[in-house]
């Protein structure tokens, strides 16, 4: 099985340039691969999904017939990004990041950026992830947004685009460690000669970012990661970051106000908790401030947050910052608080409250992606090209119905990678979710997750529409 006859069909692809020729920094990858006996790879294929299989690594789709545990499907070509290239991401995540907490700041303060005619009030305060129990909260060392998972997309003309900001519960970064591992068994000559830089401190980074938010002076933080339970789509992700930062995995029902901390229940009696990761959306974290049917939170919890008591990463009302009509706004927020350009910028988008763009994205569906404002995992979206008529006018309706929560962007080619069909390699398209954790300082993980479409022609890269992940390999900078 080798790269012979691989065709990037006119596409930006990651690995080969448009003659069919390797890019330099997968040139050696390609050349092992393609030195390879005949059957090797398939045999090292099935060999690393096994390892996964065995890992546990799953993910759950909610509402499949077939059962809702599934394995996350994985391929075994990685995508390399040369150390030059990453640099720009790097440094444009680091300006998202920054921008994106202090309009959060500011919104629960201040407003700013809304008195000023920047961003309309109608905007945020519709906003289903704006919450006005949050107003005139003071996060420890003001840092709302502490783990994000921001993706990234490349055009056919090789421009780097933001397709959109995670900030509430960002979820796949154990894909990202596990990928790695069995990758770095696979082919440990190429992974050493290319000099790929590491991704498995992200755990202890992840622990030291959470201890240095703790409210309260203490020679060690009691750490905790709160999850809904076995049930919910990422409780792999859950248990497995609690194991290797060595914190306990507790769920609401674990956990209790009293003596003014967050104590969870043991059985040696109950343990202060000082920071807690929380992996449930804020709709559920209190039933006393939020939902009150809610039986995944802890009563009481953002009364103590609200006193400092408590750490809660990330902080309550980061949602607004996850609506993607917000999104629309950040590079103005950029130019705003930093006085400065995107270095990322935003795929271009139309807003459908507003009358003039709705009306263009009614007589262009056809051509464009349409987007609810809050939904995700690929779900609420029509690609316009792959859709039906049928689907067409239907969206055509939700638009009229509920402007407000619809965004169109235009149908990008998103850059591809080869991918294993069987015995031969086939194009397929992907995007990129690196992870940035924000404590005292702002840390890009190198790489992030790379999802890949493996249905062949179909743009949508999401886990629970069929898409798969690849290995992402950050080059470190040739030695000079």
């Amino acid at each position: 099985m080798t790269f012979d006859g691989y065709d990037t069909d006119g596409l930006y692809d990651e690995m080969f340039l448009p003659e069919g020729t390797p890019r330099p920094e997968a040139r050696p990858l390609v050349e092992r691969i393609d030195a390879l006996p005949e059957g090797e790879l398939i045999r090292l294929h099935q060999a690393a999904e096994r390892a996964l299989l065995n890992t546990g690594i799953t993910f759950t789709v909610y509402g499949d017939d077939q059962g809702t545990e599934r394995i996350f499907p994985f391929d075994i070509v990685p995508r390399i990004v040369p150390g030059a290239a990453w640099d720009p991401f790097e440094r444009g995540l680091r300006q998202r990041i920054e921008a994106l907490n202090l309009f959060l700041d500011d919104v629960y303060h201040d407003q700013r950026i809304v008195r000023d005619g920047v961003v309309p009030r109608s905007v945020v305060e519709s906003s289903q992830g704006f919450r006005p129990q949050c107003v005139g909260l003071d996060p420890p060392g003001g840092v709302w947004c502490h783990i994000t998972g921001t993706d990234l997309v490349r055009h056919r003309d090789g421009t780097v685009y933001v397709l959109e900001d995670n900030l509430r519960c960002p979820s796949g970064v154990s894909y990202v460690l596990e990928n790695r591992a069995v990758m770095q068994e696979t082919f440990p000559a190429v992974f050493e000669g290319l000099r790929v830089r590491p991704v498995n401190d992200y755990p202890s980074r992840l622990l030291t970012m959470l201890e240095e938010v703790a409210p309260q002076a203490a020679a060690r933080p009691s750490v905790a990661v709160l999850t809904p339970g076995v049930y919910n789509s990422a409780y792999f992700e859950h248990s497995f970051l609690a194991q290797q930062m060595g914190v306990e995995l507790v769920e609401g029902r674990d956990l209790t106000v009293a003596n003014d901390r967050l104590q969870m229940r043991t059985t040696r009696g109950l343990q202060p908790i000082d920071v807690l990761y929380r992996r449930i959306d804020d709709d559920f974290l209190d039933p006393t401030c939020f939902r009150s049917d809610s039986l995944l939170g802890v009563p009481g919890i953002m009364e103590l947050y609200q006193r400092g008591r408590v750490a809660l990463v990330n902080a309550p009302g980061t949602g607004v910052a996850d609506d993607k009509v917000v999104y629309a706004y950040v590079p103005d927020m950029i130019r705003y608080y930093l006085d400065q350009d995107a270095i990322l910028p935003n795929v271009p988008t139309w807003l459908c409250w507003r009358d003039a763009d709705r009306r263009y994205v009614l007589d262009h569906l056809p051509e464009l992606v349409v987007k609810s404002a809050n939904e995700a995992g690929g779900y609420g979206m029509l690609v316009g090209p792959e859709s039906t008529e049928a689907q067409r006018t239907e969206f055509a309706a939700r638009i009229e119905a509920a402007p407000r929560n619809y965004i169109a962007q235009p149908t990008l080619s998103l850059s591809r990678v080869p991918t294993r069909v069987d015995r031969r390699f086939e194009g397929r398209h992907v995007d990129l979710r690196p992870y940035i954790l924000y404590g005292r300082e702002i840390y890009v993980l190198p790489g992030g997750l790379t999802r890949v479409a493996l249905r062949k022609g179909t743009l949508v890269v999401n886990s629970s529409q069929g898409g798969g992940s690849k290995d992402t390999w950050v080059l470190a900078p040739s030695a000079s």
